[in-house]
């Protein structure tokens, strides 16, 4: 356990028109360490233990902001608040592996929520640095307020049963029969929670967590791309290359030579050109039947 006198330290990016984020930290100042990220050097930036990007009206210079900051600091994890949301956005901000995705105005009671997660965060990581296995941490999404404050919050929790085997057995053919039958549920009805709670549904977060495998083995590794399909899920390379492109906009080796190139580059040049993921490159619906 960390020395509870230390508090998080949340590194603020403000990405309003009216420049409002202060008014927005103020809200943990009493428990949290908050710091706008143009004060702070860049030494310093990596010792946050949260990336807070503060939103209005997200456009795609500032999501592609976003995703930069996550690339030169992969190893902290962000969490995105915004005024305006819409569906797109809350599934392009999981897809981007947005630890926590947070609609403005928070009520009393998701304001204590975050709160209460960002100090367990905050315990694992320190622990975690002061051991030398730092690593990076993820954390599976929370129950929005329209289902989680419902007399049928019980039957909503049953997901959490299924949702931990599903992240490790993605790549795997996953009968979403037999996670129903776990849960207690007929099939129609663990899809409609398993959307509801998600933002996604059954089929596209299964793509979506072989496609984010995919995107990390073409960066980190030197595989082959058939290789790579493979390991993320994909029984047919056809296939895989073929919903690769419509995800990204790119094929696998496009994406690949764009992101060593890249990595190249300064650390403050935005992302450009058709390669850069935006908010209406929408995964497919396509069911994955093909992949498996």
């Amino acid at each position: 356990m960390s020395d509870p006198g230390i508090k998080p330290l949340l590194l603020w990016f403000d990405l309003t028109r009216d420049h409002s984020t202060e008014a927005l930290m103020a809200q943990f100042s009493h428990v949290c360490d908050c710091k706008l990220a143009k004060a702070v050097a860049q030494s310093e930036r990596q010792q946050a233990d949260m990336i807070c990007m503060h939103f209005d009206r997200p456009d795609t210079l500032n999501l592609n902001l976003l995703l930069e900051v996550k690339r030169n600091s992969p190893s902290i994890p962000v969490t995105m608040f915004t005024v305006q949301h819409s569906e797109e956005l809350a599934v392009w901000a999981m897809r981007s592996r947005v630890w926590e995705y947070l609609v403005l105005p928070l009520t009393s009671g998701e304001k204590s929520r975050y709160i209460d997660v960002l100090k367990q965060l905050c315990d694992i990581r320190r622990a975690s640095k002061s051991s030398g296995n730092a690593q990076r941490i993820d954390h599976l999404p929370s129950l929005p307020d329209s289902i989680r404050l419902t007399g049928e919050h019980h039957k909503h929790q049953a997901l959490s049963k299924v949702m931990p085997y599903i992240d490790q057995h993605f790549r795997e053919c996953v009968d979403q029969k037999d996670l129903a039958q776990r849960c207690g549920m007929t099939t129609a009805r663990f899809s409609r929670l398993f959307k509801e709670v998600n933002g996604v549904g059954f089929l596209d977060y299964i793509l979506s967590k072989r496609m984010n495998l995919a995107m990390d083995l073409l960066v980190n590794s030197q595989m082959p791309i058939t290789s790579i399909g493979y390991e993320a899920g994909f029984k047919d390379p056809s296939y895989f290359a073929r919903t690769f492109k419509q995800v990204s906009n790119c094929t696998p080796s496009e994406y690949r030579q764009a992101r060593q190139l890249g990595a190249s580059t300064s650390e403050t040049e935005p992302l450009k050109g058709s390669n850069a993921p935006l908010l209406d490159n929408a995964l497919p619906s396509a069911a994955l039947h093909k992949s498996r």
